[in-house]
């Protein structure tokens, strides 16, 4: 055998030389990437369905208690301008401002319930919901004062004094729907906690077809004024409480419900401190706008300014059912996520949740912009009104831009339990930069109504919004979990501060 031929067969492979095919490895890499990214689609595809099946219902429930509201001044209208402007300040000024805190109050639930039933510590929740109306009602005779010394309190405010006279009966006879608060909230919450959305959308369009009959019923069959239609709107809001309860306490809610116990008395100072920071985080921002339309109302050409700015912040409210819908579903989300330990599927649900919102807020945002003439003319048909409307279309585009994020990213905030210290926050964001900025803008650099409207939406939405995109992305998922744990080990004794 000749030396060629020996080197030949006895050649040692090179040790960097792959063992696979330059194309087989590729085909392997490419079949790989498929793979992941059809788990991925298929992993967003599961955190849409079980979103939305939070989100669509709650969007549907909002729209209806939103539209009662509407009905009722809607009827009141017809009665004349004193009445429609008496109902229209007594459920913006008064009832609003308790609405906000007893709505942030409830939301304590959506931590505690939310998290309860993803470490699947069933039992608890009907507790918490019954501790959650505890509270809530005791503090509905605390703000009691706000309905009874209405009238001398809008006067202060400086509203006319027929038109306060009004405001203040109508606020009378709109407590029964004060304390119902106490109970629709807390009760909302315990069902969306266990993914029982669909209950609230049908119990919200009984609420909304009743108040629709006794407005009817009240103001123009038996000719009850402007009081019929209080009576009207009281009716519907129980009819929310009862609906969601009967179907809680008649075997809805097998799991989570066993009936009235004596431990929801228990850890109700503890309780009462959660809700409490829960409340203050939410009403920081409810306030936030209704201070700005106060304000505007103290400006030169005020009538067109207030008619204006009322306009943009109907359009806003209505894509804000959309926002709160959003916040109520990643809240849900969120919680059951770190209740069960799942730190990778909560931070999923989050990204998801807000990734979709953005995108419905962007939607809305260029639908603002080049319709904003058509959408005014729904609401009036002055022309200084509707040239004023259309100077403010851009920052209601962005507006409503930044609304669809904030809500969501506050969401994820009670979700986790982070109340307190996104209520510190809120307070610095609102009240330490954005008011301030918005009336140096608005009166100082007399900028009008856009100026004002302009500083506290960047010095407030913008900033608060800025912020907590940081936190969350710097969130650590993992320790949120075991707080989490943490927390429903500790909620789950009688008395949590033990």
């Amino acid at each position: 055998m000749s030396m060629g031929s020996f080197k030949k067969h006895d050649e040692v492979p090179k040790l960097t030389e792959p063992l696979l095919p330059k194309e087989v490895v590729a085909i392997i890499d490419t079949q790989e990437q498929d793979q992941t990214n059809e788990e991925f689609w298929r992993k967003l595809w599961i955190e849409t369905q079980k979103l939305w099946l939070i989100v669509g219902p709650a969007i549907f429930s909002r729209v209806a208690s939103f539209a009662m509201n509407v009905i009722t001044q809607a009827f009141a209208g017809h009665l004349g301008d004193v009445e429609l402007a008496s109902i229209s300040i007594a459920n913006t000024v008064i009832v609003g401002f308790n609405f906000g805190l007893l709505l942030g109050m409830a939301s304590a639930l959506e931590t505690l319930c939310g998290q309860a039933f993803g470490a699947k510590r069933y039992h608890m929740l009907g507790i918490y919901m019954q501790r959650s109306w505890i509270v809530l009602f005791l503090c509905c005779f605390l703000l009691l004062p706000f309905y009874v010394f209405a009238t001398p309190l809008l006067k202060l405010l400086g509203q006319p004094d027929d038109v306060a006279e009004w405001s203040g009966i109508v606020a009378i006879w709109l407590i029964p729907l004060h304390f119902s608060f106490a109970f629709q909230f807390p009760l909302q919450r315990f069902l969306q906690c266990q993914l029982k959305t669909m209950v609230i959308a049908w119990v919200s369009l009984l609420a909304l077809v009743v108040n629709i009959v006794t407005s009817w019923l009240f103001v123009y069959v038996w000719d009850y004024g402007v009081i019929g239609a209080a009576i009207a709107l009281d009716i519907s809001w129980w009819i929310l409480v009862f609906g969601m309860f009967g179907y809680t306490a008649f075997g809805g809610c097998p799991l989570t419900w066993s009936g009235f116990s004596l431990e929801a008395f228990s850890g109700l100072w503890e309780f009462l401190k959660l809700s409490a920071a829960s409340g203050v985080m939410l009403c920081l921002e409810n306030w936030y706008y209704r201070i700005l339309i106060l304000m505007t109302g103290q400006l030169e050409n005020a009538t067109v300014a207030v008619d204006a700015l009322s306009v943009c912040m109907t359009m806003n409210g209505w894509e804000m059912m959309i926002a709160f819908a959003f916040f109520a579903g990643v809240g849900v989300r969120v919680a059951n996520e770190l209740g069960a330990g799942n730190a990778k599927a909560a931070k999923f649900a989050t990204q998801v949740s807000v990734a979709q919102s953005t995108v419905i807020g962007l939607f809305l945002a260029v639908i603002i912009m080049i319709f904003d003439d058509q959408l005014t003319y729904i609401f009036t048909s002055s022309s200084l009104v509707l040239q004023a409307v259309h100077k403010m279309s851009l920052l209601l585009a962005i507006s409503i831009l930044l609304n669809s994020v904030q809500p969501v990213l506050s969401g994820v905030a009670v979700g986790s339990g982070w109340q307190a210290f996104v209520a510190y926050i809120n307070i610095g964001c609102y009240y330490v930069i954005g008011l301030p900025l918005g009336i140096l803008m608005g009166r100082v650099f007399e900028s009008g109504v856009g100026g004002m409207w302009g500083g506290m939406m960047l010095g407030g939405t913008a900033l608060q919004t800025v912020l907590l995109i940081i936190i969350t992305a710097r969130c650590d998922w993992e320790k949120e979990a075991e707080k989490a744990n943490f927390r429903v080990k500790k909620w789950s004794t009688s008395s949590p501060n033990e």
